[in-house]
């Protein structure tokens, strides 16, 4: 028993620290190495003004959505090369009177309601340029977005391009927002360097772009629409590539238990990814993108929850013993005050007050909770693709 206790405790042990330190150290490593071995192109970006087509899909959105409008209009592109598409499918709060008002933009909607995703399959039979942005309403754009991420389009292997993610903050921003900040701020590092390595896996919603002639209609219960999209397309045998110089803004949660809706959601998406992106796994035909698909969403999602718990209790049994050595008795005291620092972030952070460092292993047990909660509610059948919208912190 001691013996299976201590394989469970390794196995755990190296691949938590594999998935969340490992593989990022790895790719530093790897691109290191390729720049000193291969000598560095400079990318050619194109300066050519390509035709584009942005789709900003939204649903009851009435409170922001001029704001978005005026924002998408600010963007620094020529206006006859940039087509305009809102769709606000299913919206009942006065959605469409609002885009009416702005000629330039083609509005779209019904009174019927399917989920985002059906709603861009609808919008992409609209599209008549060879490339297209995707957006979300409750987000705001900086005015170099298009201009930013059109440029990679002159190589012909890029299939698509990720922008950047980021949480509004200042003085104001609240314990939850201050969270989300820190977690984007890495998965925006860990983007930068898997595009490094070969491609982005998988696009955030907020701000993407693909060649429109490499999307392909799936079944509208899709959660995860724009991971699965940018998924498809490396598939394909193109590459995502990652710009910083385009950026989505968002507001935070306005609570803990937003977020938390807001994650569990998006975890369940990914447990139903899974099925749809089977063919990653084939590592003979793709291993360059399976790896990086394995290493850096299927370990997170499917095995470190279970990982967590098994380290903690194969450690509990093995310091039981009488006579084992000092690592392990020094190990279980690290996982006693982890938890105990994520108890105290996660008592800050529902009081509302900023949890500083704490908020560190406070998140981190907060979103292998919600992946937790995510599988149970996927394995269900509970998360319809018509959720509850989260609602987000008015940052002054």
């Amino acid at each position: 028993m001691m013996t299976t206790a201590t394989i469970f405790f390794w196995i755990s042990l190296t691949i938590l620290f594999y998935c969340y330190i490992g593989y990022g150290i790895l790719l530093v490593f790897i691109t290191g190495l390729k720049k000193m071995v291969i000598p560095k192109k400079r990318k050619a970006l194109s300066e050519e003004i390509l035709p584009v087509t942005l789709i900003v899909t939204a649903y009851n959105e009435e409170k922001i959505l001029e704001q978005k409008i005026r924002n998408t209009l600010s963007i620094d592109y020529p206006a006859d090369k940039l087509q305009l598409i809102f769709i606000i499918d299913g919206s009942t709060d006065g959605s469409e009177k609002i885009v009416q008002q702005f000629p330039s933009i083609a509005l779209l909607h019904q009174p019927e309601r399917k989920g985002k995703y059906a709603a861009i399959k609808r919008a992409m039979t609209q599209v008549q340029t060879p490339w297209v942005v995707f957006s979300d309403a409750n987000t705001m754009l900086n005015t170099a977005c298009v201009k930013s991420i059109m440029a990679h389009y002159s190589n012909e292997k890029v299939g698509g391009v990720a922008g950047e993610k980021k949480i509004a903050s200042n003085k104001t921003i609240s314990a939850v927002g201050e969270a989300e900040g820190l977690y984007w701020q890495y998965e925006s590092f860990m983007k930068k360097l898997d595009a490094g390595l070969n491609t982005v896996t998988g696009a955030a919603g907020e701000l993407f772009s693909i060649r429109t002639a490499l999307f392909k209609e799936l079944d509208d219960e899709l959660i995860l629409d724009d991971f699965i999209i940018s998924m498809q397309i490396c598939l394909e045998g193109y590459k995502i590539e990652y710009e910083p110089g385009a950026f989505a803004t968002e507001l935070p949660s306005v609570s803990l238990a937003e977020e938390e809706k807001r994650k569990v959601r998006i975890s369940a998406g990914a447990y139903q990814s899974v099925g749809y992106l089977k063919e990653c796994l084939n590592i003979f035909k793709h291993p360059l993108l399976g790896f990086q698909y394995i290493s850096r969403r299927l370990l997170r999602w499917i095995f470190c929850p279970v990982m967590l718990v098994f380290v903690l209790f194969s450690n509990i049994f093995i310091v039981s013993y009488e006579y084992v050595a000092d690592f392990y008795n020094s190990m279980l005291y690290v996982q006693i005050v982890f938890y105990v620092l994520a108890v105290a972030g996660w008592l800050f952070v529902r009081s509302g007050k900023k949890a500083g460092l704490l908020t560190i292993p406070f998140y981190f047990v907060f979103m292998n909770y919600c992946l937790v909660k995510g599988f149970i509610k996927f394995v269900k059948g509970r998360q319809s693709v018509l959720w509850e919208k989260s609602l987000r912190q008015a940052v002054e």
